[in-house]
């Protein structure tokens, strides 16, 4: 009967959901992500939270898009798992807040109490930081039942007990020079008609939607799936930015490293190209093998654009084919793009903040 129900309702389901995402409308996009921004800095709790801190004083790691899985065939996480499991125990030995950003668990394809019992381990190493008052969870479009109150309580209460809240957003604020700057942070979903629509659309996407697709075993391309469509999505939530004063973007959802509205494989071009002028024969090398080990995740890349302001970032995702994991840390009065990478820490880019402070234009 099921295969039956597969084959009668598979094309209308991924004709309806191509319909309701995976192209974000600009306008949408704004206006999400400005209410949600208004939304906290007036203190709506229900959306999130608001805090400042001193850089010097701030450490804090951001990840996003673990899409935890089954451990079956098409879990994302399964290859990453190990790498997440060593970082998450450094960051907590560091004194780091652990901020998740949203698809940490892969709902569309898994039930609940499956991914619960696959991941427990993992699980209870990021409610060692709740245990702490050191961790903030974010939703995404892939783990919206996290957003209501029945599944948190059934699901995830049972590792991270009464204490933990699900938001949409967080703002970071930080003050410089008399000045005060914010780092909005949330997943990216935002102006996806299908999981940021109206309080019954994200309810019919979680408790009924998502159910279906689960049921049916339909699951349609996202996102991070299409390449040119992740740099202009990108390219949005980046322009968002530019209508607010001393305001910064930190997302997820694209999969895709940005590090001050760059993202990582063009900044790696731009310096290969510098290498090669140089005549720099071992940073060519260095630089050409990091840009073969990307290829893959990179090859249907084809938008050209310019972001000139440093105001947007993007975490990446930890659940790169080849088990790397990308993130990113804001400690010690810097900003940087991290890759763990078989166990290992690596900096990918870093900037100290008063330098990205120093360089938005005066408004």
């Amino acid at each position: 009967m099921k295969k039956l129900l597969q084959r009668v309702f598979r094309k209308p389901v991924i004709w309806l959901a191509d319909r309701l995402s995976s192209h974000p409308e600009k306008a949408a996009v704004f206006s999400s992500l400005s209410q949600l921004l208004q939304e906290l800095l007036k203190g709506k709790t229900n959306r999130g939270v608001t805090f400042s801190c001193l850089p010097e004083n701030t450490r804090f790691i951001i990840f996003s898009d673990q899409h935890k899985g089954g451990r079956d065939a098409a879990d994302d996480f399964a290859a990453a798992e190990s790498n997440y499991m060593t970082a998450l125990s450094w960051y907590y030995s560091n004194d780091y807040t652990l901020i998740n950003l949203g698809d940490c668990e892969e709902l569309w394809e898994n039930k609940p109490a499956t991914v619960i019992e696959k991941n427990r381990l993992t699980l209870l190493e990021e409610a060692k930081f709740l245990q702490q008052t050191r961790y903030y969870r974010i939703f995404g479009n892939h783990d919206l039942e996290w957003n209501y109150l029945i599944p948190r309580q059934q699901f995830l209460k049972t590792i991270f007990g009464e204490k933990l809240k699900v938001y949409e957003g967080l703002v970071l604020q930080i003050p410089y020079n008399n000045q005060t700057y914010s780092f909005l942070l949330t997943h990216g979903h935002q102006g996806d008609l299908r999981s940021d629509g109206n309080a019954f659309s994200k309810w019919f996407v979680a408790a009924i939607w998502t159910p279906i697709q689960r049921f049916l075993d339909i699951h349609p391309d996202t996102i991070s799936d299409s390449f040119d469509l992740v740099d202009r999505h990108n390219v949005v939530m980046y322009e968002w930015t530019l209508q607010y004063k001393n305001t910064f973007l930190i997302s997820g959802h694209t999969h895709k490293p940005v590090f001050a509205s760059l993202d990582h494989i063009d900044r790696i071009t731009k310096q290969l190209e510098k290498a090669k002028q140089a005549g720099n024969t071992a940073l060519m090398n260095t630089l050409q093998a990091a840009l073969e080990k990307r290829r893959a995740e990179y090859a249907g890349k084809q938008f050209v654009k310019t972001m000139a302001q440093p105001t947007y970032f993007n975490t990446g995702c930890c659940c790169f084919s080849d088990g790397d994991i990308t993130g990113i840390e804001i400690a010690e009065g810097f900003i940087r793009l991290i890759k763990w990478e078989v166990g290992e820490r690596k900096v990918l880019e870093e900037s100290p903040l008063y330098y990205l402070f120093d360089q938005l234009p005066p408004q």
